[in-house]
């Protein structure tokens, strides 16, 4: 006995729609978003930079401090011994990061140094 109670094959589907909402949010979130600017840390690397001159000025950038000329002591006392070291505020002043100290370290402390005048520092790996 037949009832006409036939299953129709199910239709798969579309995922047209689904894609074209998908790309509509893409072209929204690119459009709305806003691109930050990139800075830029003005520093020459070893090759490009000055000669050094004078007194020896090494800072090392270490992660939890800083070092004038193999000496331990806060940024602030960097700052101004080394003010007692050039002679002059074009002199070289070399910065050297080691492994562990984060980028934000040496922008902070090339940031310290520059408000203090000192323009030329030159960054060595």
């Amino acid at each position: 006995m037949d009832l006409g109670l036939r299953s129709k094959p199910r239709r798969k589907p579309s995922l047209t729609p689904m894609i074209d909402v998908v790309f509509l949010l893409l072209v929204f979130f690119m459009l709305a978003s806003r691109f930050g600017m990139p800075q830029v840390i003005e520093m020459p690397m070893a090759s490009g930079g000055g000669v050094p001159s004078g007194a020896p000025k090494l800072v090392d950038i270490l992660p939890q401090g800083v070092r004038l000329n193999g000496i331990d002591m806060p940024l602030e006392t960097v700052v101004r011994d080394l003010q007692v070291l050039v002679e002059t505020p074009q002199d070289v002043i070399v910065l050297r990061s080691q492994e562990e100290a984060s980028v934000q370290q040496v922008v902070r402390i090339s940031d310290a140094l520059k408000a203090a005048g000192f323009t030329a520092l030159v960054l060595v790996e």
